[in-house]
């Protein structure tokens, strides 16, 4: 018997050890960052409550690991750099019911089969520790060291000996960042445990030990978030949930800030994510996502966490009921909110959706979450001072009002203006200055006229449309996506020249996480020529000084972490494409929006502007502004004709 390859017949063989441990590192270890990942979750596996991660060069140069956990005996220390050895699985049915973070036995073995490994570790209870070296799979040196209780990692020149796959590596600051974001997502799963993180000697993010979750998650998520996120609980037999999830007002323009947990593994799982989206249905714009930080409990004979090399995914036994539970939860605790917000005590429910108030975690070993009360009317004090959304009045008083005034009438008027919060942030202020085109070009006649100007205004319908007569047709415009349109092409103007910015009369303190305060760093030149002027205060937090002044009244914060999640998802610097998308976000931002209440003035100078754009049938993200319905397809709708 044997594989045909070519004309010739090759015999099958086994590999050896070291190339067989360089293909799971394929699997396995795909960048620094997944190496850091593995070596921690050991360290946390050992019971550790103090972990020490140092890098240089992004990891290219040395990853090395420190803990106070439990450390190994020299018999143990060999052992765990063979293939399959491991002390967290014994039995078949071991296999089925995991209890740990790691468990395959691969973690180590690969990582030492692609690099220059180095590992010292020592039992409690013993006189010393033991060293290993190991280099490329190789076994080098096996000591008896000097060494504190528990175990240190080193791991340097990543990928030396696969020259292929160092290649695929990022920038410094991108493998850093993805560094990061894996440790911030630990910290966030272990309250209880110290993490350090260093980059070539540097002090990066030091979290301490937190007094419950609750701080660690406001830590992350980042402080101006502490009145603006609801508490999730649920108990039964299959399924005990316990997080926080973010008010509707508050949404990002990525998933990047939705953190699983289930029985402690960082997962990412689409049953959970899809629930979570379930239970905000309704409450938030296509598009936009939730932040969440969700900790689900589990049997552990009921999940499958074999399902991929990386421990990444995992696999329900009971997939239905598990979904269904966490969307009745989330829009329970949103229903709750909203009865709160406006006064009322609660919504019926079923007992299904019933949330369990008891508090359990479970990273708690009295099951009681501190630092955060048990009901969600703690979170108020983030709610009393939102705007109100102006009352509607109907088509006949909107019309009845002043004349149309002049360009600087309307901006003073509608900076004023206050809008809904559908997106996140609040409305956007006044429209921007009238700028004709700088085109020879004029717009087609589109409905037998010259423009938009010359169609005859009827009013509003549901604040959100425009209502206009086009002869015999009805014209529909939609005012969020037409302002957009207009504001894109105003900034689009602007750019490379002396954009009017207005200082901000209480300049405004932002904190981010290592890898978008990296971004904006880069970024900030770019967004100085948009009139964005942003100064770096100390650490990770920066101070908005400065903004546009067509942004005048709009909620600034969400504005600028839109824009840096669209940065990090297209992973690029100052590309075109990139500023493009920029002025995109910043359009949406500042266009006014659905539920809005706009005077005749407001209407007429929109139209007006709407003219002198180069495409005013679509807003830049390729919704029509525009729809029209001809008088014949009306009346046969009314059976007038046949």
């Amino acid at each position: 018997m044997g594989i045909v390859t070519g004309n010739k017949m090759s015999s099958i063989r086994i590999l050896p050890e070291i190339l067989s441990n360089k293909i799971a590192a394929g699997e396995v270890v795909e960048r620094p960052a997944s190496v850091v990942k593995e070596l921690v979750e050991n360290a946390l596996d050992a019971g550790s409550t103090r972990i020490v991660v140092d890098i240089e060069k992004g990891g290219r140069s040395l990853i090395r690991i420190s803990d106070n956990g439990s450390g190994m005996s020299p018999d143990d220390a060999l052992l765990s750099i063979e293939r399959y050895a491991t002390s967290k699985i014994y039995t078949h049915d071991d296999l089925f019911a995991i209890k740990t973070l790691g468990f395959r036995g691969e973690a180590l073995p690969s990582i030492a089969s692609v690099s220059r490994f180095s590992l010292i570790t020592r039992a409690q209870g013993t006189d010393a520790g033991t060293e290993v070296l190991i280099e490329g799979g190789k076994i080098k040196k096996v000591s008896e060291v000097g060494a504190p209780f528990g175990t240190m990692v080193t791991v340097k020149h990543l990928f030396f000996n696969t020259p292929a796959r160092r290649k695929f590596l990022k920038q410094v600051a991108t493998e850093m960042g993805h560094i990061a974001d894996v440790l911030s997502s630990m910290a966030l799963g272990n309250c209880r445990v110290q993490f350090k993180l260093l980059h070539n000697g540097r002090l990066i993010k030091n979290w301490v030990q937190a007094a419950g979750p609750f701080e660690r998650v406001v830590d992350i998520l980042g402080k101006d978030l502490q009145h603006k996120l609801y508490r999730v609980t649920h108990s039964d037999d299959l399924l005990v949930i316990d997080g926080w999830v973010s008010s509707p007002n508050i949404t990002r323009t990525t998933s990047r800030n939705i953190y699983i947990f289930i029985n402690g593994r960082m997962v990412k799982d689409r049953v959970v994510q899809h629930a979570l989206f379930d239970g905000y249905a309704g409450r938030i714009m296509k598009g936009r996502f939730p932040l969440a930080v969700l900790f689900l409990q589990v049997p552990h004979d009921t999940l499958d966490v074999n399902v991929h090399p990386t421990k990444s995914e995992v696999r329900f036994a009971h997939q239905k009921q598990v979904h269904d539970t966490i969307r009745q939860a989330v829009a329970s605790t949103l229903r709750q909110e909203d009865a709160l917000k406006w006064g009322r005590e609660t919504y019926p429910e079923t007992p299904r959706e019933r949330v369990n108030r008891a508090g359990f975690h479970p990273h708690r070993e009295d099951n009681a979450v501190s630092g955060v009360s048990e009901h969600p009317a703690a979170f108020q004090t983030g709610m009393k001072d939102r705007p109100k959304i102006p009352q509607r009045t109907d088509a006949s008083a909107v019309l009845s009002e002043k004349p149309v005034g002049d360009d600087a009438d309307f901006k003073r008027q509608t900076g004023n203006a206050v809008g809904d919060t559908i997106d996140g942030h609040e409305a956007g202020g006044a429209l921007p200055p009238f700028h004709p085109m700088k085109s020879d070009t004029t717009q087609p006649a589109l409905w037998g006229r010259t423009g938009f100007a010359d169609l005859k205004v009827i009013g509003q319908f549901q604040d959100v449309y425009i209502l206009c007569e086009a002869g015999e047709d009805l014209v529909m415009i939609d005012q969020h996506a037409a302002h957009e349109r207009i504001l894109y092409e105003h900034l689009k103007q602007l750019r490379g020249s002396k954009v009017e910015s207005q200082g901000l009369l209480m300049p405004e303190t932002m904190e981010f996480g290592y890898r978008e305060a990296g971004v904006l760093e880069r970024m900030l030149p770019e967004l100085q020529t948009l009139g964005v002027h942003i100064e770096h205060f100390g650490g990770d937090t920066y101070v908005i000084q400065s903004m546009p002044a067509v942004f005048k009244g709009s909620d600034i914060q969400p504005l600028i972490r839109d824009i840096v999640e669209k940065w990090i998802e297209n992973r690029t610097d100052a590309s075109k494409s990139i500023m493009d998308d920029t002025l995109k976000i910043m359009a949406c931002h500042g266009a006014i929006r659905a539920n809005q209440r706009l005077t005749p003035q407001e209407i007429k100078t929109m139209l007006k502007q709407l003219d002198a754009c180069e495409q005013p049938s679509n807003c830049p993200h390729g919704r029509p502004t525009w729809i029209r319905l001809d008088r014949r397809f009306i009346e046969k709708s009314f059976k007038r004709i046949v």
